[in-house]
């Protein structure tokens, strides 16, 4: 059954009208990912939104310190309620567990005996915690790098960015250093990258991204012999959004994050490496329900 509640997720996802998305997810049989690919393949949608929708509240926090920097998201029901006080003080906790402990998963957190007091684990603190706040709330993920760590909070808690490098210990110290790590960053906050480099694509990525374009060129009406340059054509601009050296530099456009690497090599003395970053957005992926809206687009459609 095609749902008003999936049409409308599949036109915020796509950027595709409603009556596109309507036939799209008809011809899919409901399945939302097949329905991207047909729109993407039609010219219909400029390009998935891969991170879904923003809906959840709560706040991601990143701290680095040392050689360890630790990247959570902790979630809320309202807005009001992550900017409490108690919230903000069991994010530090949680944070801070992570950053010691080091547990595998969510899961293995969550069993842990708190280093603050042995006598609850993380669980039952969280159990605690939405008793007294009463609101729900949930530890949802996390990273943990150790290394050299560039961390980078954005809209009090709503973007955050934790970044791993691989460069000398000394040339690691020098501010040039520090000022371009923040600016890297701030580059993955701003421009969502999903991989480091071009060699680091998974190629099952590749192969979907060159049969959606393939599709799409020949039902643009592209003489079959051209379509293959064109795709390689396509793809080269694809590794550009989706890899982040290849982006161009939001502070300097006129050249790449690679170029910007290599400028600042020069500066510091000393090779650098971008090793591998986690960027989370709060509420990412987690649909609120928004049953009004959902009424009206059914209306629209009949």
């Amino acid at each position: 059954m095609i749902t008003a509640a999936k049409v409308k997720e599949l036109r915020e996802r796509t950027g595709s009208g409603m009556m596109d998305c309507k036939k799209a997810l008809t011809e899919a049989g409901g399945d939302m990912e097949k329905a991207i690919e047909l729109l993407r393949e039609k010219g219909l949608a400029t390009a998935a939104k891969k991170a879904g929708r923003i809906a959840a509240e709560g706040v991601v926090n990143v701290t680095v310190e040392g050689n360890v920097g630790v990247i959570v998201e902790v979630n809320a029901e309202t807005d009001f309620v992550a900017k409490n006080e108690e919230f903000q003080n069991f994010v530090a906790s949680v944070t801070k567990q992570i950053m010691q402990t080091n547990p595998k998963d969510v899961e293995e957190l969550l069993a842990q005996k708190s280093i603050d007091d042995d006598n609850i684990t993380i669980s039952e603190m969280l159990t605690e915690k939405i008793s007294t706040i009463g609101e729900n709330m949930n530890i949802r993920r996390f990273a943990r790098f150790e290394g050299v760590n560039m961390g980078y909070v954005h809209g009090g808690g709503r973007i955050g960015v934790l970044v791993q490098f691989d460069v000398d210990e000394a040339a690691s110290e020098k501010e040039e250093f520090k000022e371009f790590a923040k600016d890297i960053a701030m580059q993955i906050a701003a421009v969502t990258p999903q991989f480091v480099d071009i060699e680091s694509v998974d190629p099952e990525v590749v192969e979907k991204e060159k049969e959606i374009l393939k599709a799409q060129a020949l039902n643009e009406g592209k003489p079959e012999n051209i379509v293959e340059k064109m795709v390689m054509g396509r793809i080269s601009k694809f590794y550009k959004e989706i890899c982040l050296v290849e982006q161009p530099y939001v502070k300097d456009p006129d050249k790449t994050v690679k170029a910007f690497v290599k400028e600042v090599e020069g500066k510091i003395g000393s090779s650098i490496k971008i090793v591998k970053f986690a960027r989370f957005e709060k509420g990412e992926g987690i649909e609120r329900k928004e049953e009004n809206f959902a009424d009206e687009v059914a209306s629209m459609i009949k």
